[in-house]
């Protein structure tokens, strides 16, 4: 579904990324792994148009994004959670679901109900503020604007950082429940929620949701991830499933 090749950027002078390649499948959850500083974040928000490239190719479900302006890939199906959630504190937590709906002017203008199944604590917070939201209720915010557009590729720039244990439990489960192979009893569970509808069957499609994230947490990554790709020194040095994601590379290029 998402394919970078050959992906050179710079901030200035500074070479940061060089010849980058990788492969988010659909209907697959991958791992961007490495240390703090190798890059993770760059190639996300190159993916997303926030940053330029220098050279390189990056293809969407077909669509060549090398050269699209930022507000245009939104549209095309990509939900993006920010490294520190990014919420806005002085709106409600309604609006800032809202504000995930005008990303893609083609859907419906309404919150999807299926948000509020995975996470429950938003809708009995709507009219509170999202400054007024702990750390993990913000990072639920973040991750339920970003789903609000209905994504096919949902990317995740370090979901559990900064939150308790048993929230980042929960992170891992609905990225779980999004992605699961076999979806037909997320769809009768969510067969009972209403307004669902044509929603669930765009988050679950025929193969689940495809996901792209960066992760630190080792366990959390093998938990929810099926492949890998282990970036070092703006380079990807390794990938493949997540089954195989040996000792010695851990060793080499994820401990401090």
């Amino acid at each position: 579904m998402l394919t970078i090749e050959g992906l050179n950027q710079y901030y200035g002078e500074s070479h940061t990324l060089w010849d980058l390649g990788l492969e988010a499948p659909e209907g697959v959850v991958t791992c961007l792994m490495g240390r703090n500083g190798v890059g993770k974040t760059t190639l996300l928000k190159c993916i997303m148009g926030l940053l330029p490239i220098r050279s390189g190719q990056m293809t969407f479900a077909g669509e060549d994004l090398s050269r699209l302006p930022a507000e245009r890939r939104a549209p095309l199906g990509i939900g993006y959670v920010p490294q520190g959630r990014q919420i806005f504190p002085l709106m409600t937590v309604e609006e800032n679901l809202k504000i995930g709906l005008a990303a893609n002017p083609r859907r419906p203008r309404q919150v999807p109900e299926f948000i509020f199944e995975l996470f429950p604590v938003l809708k009995t917070m709507l009219k509170r503020r999202g400054g007024d939201l702990s750390g993990g209720q913000q990072q639920q915010l973040a991750f339920g604007r970003a789903l609000a557009l209905e994504p096919r590729l949902l990317i995740l720039d370090e979901p559990t950082e900064g939150i308790q244990p048993n929230v980042v439990r929960e992170i891992g489960r609905v990225i779980r429940r999004l992605n699961e192979e076999q979806l037909e009893q997320f769809r009768e569970q969510a067969s009972i929620v209403k307004e669902i509808g044509l929603a669930v069957q765009r988050v679950s499609q025929e193969r689940g949701m495809t996901v792209l994230l960066v992760e630190q947490k080792l366990p959390f990554a093998r938990w929810v991830a099926q492949q890998f790709c282990i970036v070092d020194k703006g380079r990807a040095v390794a990938t493949g499933a997540i089954a195989d994601l040996e000792d010695d590379l851990v060793r080499q290029y994820l401990t401090v």
